[in-house]
């Protein structure tokens, strides 16, 4: 027998009204936390990649998400943040990629050329093994600094970037905010242009 209150609802029913709006209560409360697109709207949210050459339009340039990671080597961190006022060149990749380990020491020769000019570099070894990226790292070499990020949390804190395939980079500009997003490999005659665009910009 179906008991019912003064209202004439059965208590059976007013019980699953009751969890129905406490779900519909718990999932409101999850979309306006941190991770809610909507809750900063001068952050970055990746929509679509540049052309090959391109930045993005000074004006529609969005913050990048700033990210700490260890570095591979196990000697401190990097954090986005202290590069901050500086042309900053993110560069995903991984050990057994093996687009990822011809441009990984082409990178770094651009670095080496750059770097006087205040331009940064980070790798972001990603979806690999410790030891595979640290001794790829050892054996090319690679001077600018590298962090291994074994789930790819950092192109989603960036701005929801994808991780799907392996090369890709992301450049930010000196106001932090992101000017590229490459989801290809790239060469040292790619990437020269857009950073003499980027330094040159005020």
């Amino acid at each position: 027998m179906a008991y019912r209150t003064l209202d004439g609802m059965s208590t059976a029913r007013r019980f699953t009204v009751a969890v129905l709006a406490v779900a519909v209560a718990t999932l409101l409360a999850a979309c306006t936390g941190k991770d809610a697109v909507s809750s900063d709207p001068n952050a970055f949210r990746f929509v679509s990649a540049t052309d090959l050459g391109k930045t993005y339009p000074i004006g529609e340039r969005k913050d990048a998400g700033l990210f700490t990671e260890k570095l591979i080597d196990g000697n401190g961190t990097y954090s986005l943040k202290d590069d901050l006022g500086s042309v900053v060149v993110i560069n995903f990749w991984a050990a057994w990629c093996g687009p990822c380990t011809v441009e990984s020491p082409q990178f770094d020769l651009v670095y080496r050329a750059y770097k006087s000019k205040g331009v940064k570099f980070v790798g972001i070894d990603t979806k690999d093994t410790h030891d595979g990226g640290k001794t790829f790292v050892a054996n090319n070499d690679i001077s600018y600094p590298n962090v291994w990020d074994e789930k790819g949390e950092t192109a989603l804190e960036l701005g929801k970037i994808p991780s799907r395939s392996l090369p890709f980079t992301v450049i930010v500009d000196k106001h932090g905010k992101i000017a590229v997003v490459y989801l290809d490999k790239m060469t040292a005659k790619d990437l020269e242009p857009m950073l003499d665009s980027l330094t040159a910009e005020a």
